[in-house]
């Protein structure tokens, strides 16, 4: 499941709100939902920068969007506590994306139209004249293309080390799923938004209860940096303990609520929060692909027309995306 978007930004903005008709259609097609609609409500205990260059853009690109006040939020959403806050921002056309159940249809999708999907390792890069010819897979079987995309999550700065290596950094991200009280249906998407709480600047978001799962809680802070094929997938005591405080100040109704479940992500951190969408600087057909932030998913769509168009040359370079904008410092510049 994925984040709202990113509303003062207004590449991010426009990214997400143009890929929505695309998710809605795979999830029209997929049998079981991909696209989950229940609006996303921002808040915060004070008006800043971030809320007021927020609802400019939405003006700007006519997306709908709803200014709240406590005393509104209070009454739409009874299950949050909104002692504290001043501001509301509530986009009422976004929701939830089924992440993995959106790749295994699209990947059924793929094949059934001719595509061709293997699941394998990449471990040799064989070069010749500035291009990539073919690649080594774990099978020891050979792939050879005109043109590569390398879109390997957190696992391309181990690929491209010289390249890309700390310019995107892999983090732990803990997340936790509560039971809600039984028979009350405030903590459904019809009557929940998915949120997102300032936190006077210790972000916290997350979701309603889908398909039975519960509640979603997570703390949107970078974790230790970690190694995506050796971290350890157990959830720790210290990372539930700050959400079940959180949850019990905010969530009140869901005090005492039982753990259902717990997952260990990771995101694939750029230096700025950016995307990587750029060419490898010595192999002229390898586009490398990256960069998500925890927040790279929902924008899945225009990722793909804008990788297209660069392999294809058909689209202007976004400097924001370029392996030159890439730092070994790390600042995320977005929000």
């Amino acid at each position: 499941m994925t984040r709202a978007a990113y509303g003062k930004d207004e590449i991010y903005t426009r990214m997400a709100f143009a890929s929505l008709p695309q998710w809605k259609e795979l999830s029209a097609a997929s049998g079981l939902p991909i696209f989950v609609p229940h609006g996303v409500l921002f808040f915060s205990g004070k008006e800043d920068d971030y809320f007021r260059e927020s609802f400019a853009v939405h003006r700007r690109l006519n997306i709908p969007i709803e200014r709240l006040g406590r005393r509104e939020m209070a009454r739409r959403f009874p299950m949050i506590d909104f002692s504290g806050v001043e501001i509301g921002m509530f986009e009422p056309e976004f929701g939830a994306l089924m992440a993995r159940r959106s790749l295994l249809t699209l990947v059924q999708r793929f094949v059934r139209d001719g595509g061709e999907y293997r699941h394998e390792a990449a471990h040799v890069l064989q070069q010749q004249s500035g291009r990539l010819r073919s690649l080594r897979l774990g099978s020891e079987s050979r792939l050879e293309a005109d043109a590569y995309v390398f879109a390997l999550g957190p696992w391309l700065p181990k690929l491209f080390p010289d390249v890309v290596g700390a310019r995107i950094r892999p983090t732990r991200q803990e997340v936790f799923f509560f039971a809600t009280p039984a028979g009350d249906r405030r903590f459904l998407p019809a009557a929940m938004p998915g949120w997102a709480d300032f936190n006077a600047g210790d972000f916290f978001y997350g979701f309603p209860d889908l398909e039975s799962r519960g509640v979603k809680f997570a703390h949107d802070a970078h974790g230790p940096e970690v190694d995506p094929d050796t971290q350890d997938r157990r959830p720790t005591d210290a990372a539930l303990a700050r959400v079940i405080a959180f949850r019990d100040r905010r969530f009140p109704l869901l005090k005492g609520a039982p753990l259902t479940e717990a997952r260990v992500c990771q995101y694939e951190n750029s230096s700025n929060g950016d995307f990587l969408i750029d060419f490898h600087p010595r192999l002229s057909n390898v586009l490398l692909v990256g960069g998500g932030s925890g927040h790279g998913f929902k924008h899945g769509p225009e990722v793909g027309r804008y990788a297209a168009g660069r392999l294809l040359g058909s689209v202007q370079p976004e400097p924001r995306f370029s392996l030159a904008s890439k730092s070994e410092v790390h600042k995320r510049e977005v929000h």
